[in-house]
Parts: C-alpha cells; structure tokens; sequence
C-alpha cells in the first residue's frame, strides 16, 4: 500500500479527522473496506464519511460527543491505519 498521508489531518470546526489511503489495486482497496466495516460492526464506531475510488479511500470521523476529539477517534483511527497495513 502507498499511504498519500502518514498522519490523520485534525480539524476543529466541526472536530473531524480525515486520512486519505492509497492502494495498488482495487482488489486491496476492497479487502481494507471490507476490514474497515467488520471494524466498525465490532467497536460501534462509523466513519462519518467514506469516499472511494478504484485505488484509494478517503475517510472522515466526527467527534463521538460532537464537540471534542478524544481517546475513542484516536484508538479508532490507531486501528483503521492497522488495517490499511495489513490490506496490503
């Protein structure tokens, strides 16, 4: 996988994180979306925004409480860039 960004971008209004991913096919893009929903089915968490092409995905997460990014985005944001490692 050829991650465009090493470090989620945090923006605070409204509180948001977005990473984009980049892949070398579509068949590794789909593994990691795939891993991404069984991730969110698992933890609660859902990306507030996911947009995705044939080779990359971009997503977004809202603050859980709507006004503070805290320990919950960050772990899940932690665990999602573990999957984009192992989609590979």
């Amino acid at each position: 996988m050829d991650e465009l960004s090493t470090q989620w971008r945090e923006q605070g209004k409204p509180p948001m994180l977005f990473k984009r991913f980049a892949f070398g096919s579509y068949s590794q893009t789909r593994a990691f979306l795939d891993a991404l929903a069984a991730l969110s089915e698992e933890t609660g968490q859902h990306p507030q925004n996911i947009n995705f092409g044939t080779t990359y995905v971009n997503i977004t997460l809202d603050a859980v409480d709507g006004t503070t990014l805290g320990d919950a985005e960050h772990a899940f944001a932690a665990r999602v860039d573990a999957l984009a490692g192992s989609s590979g």
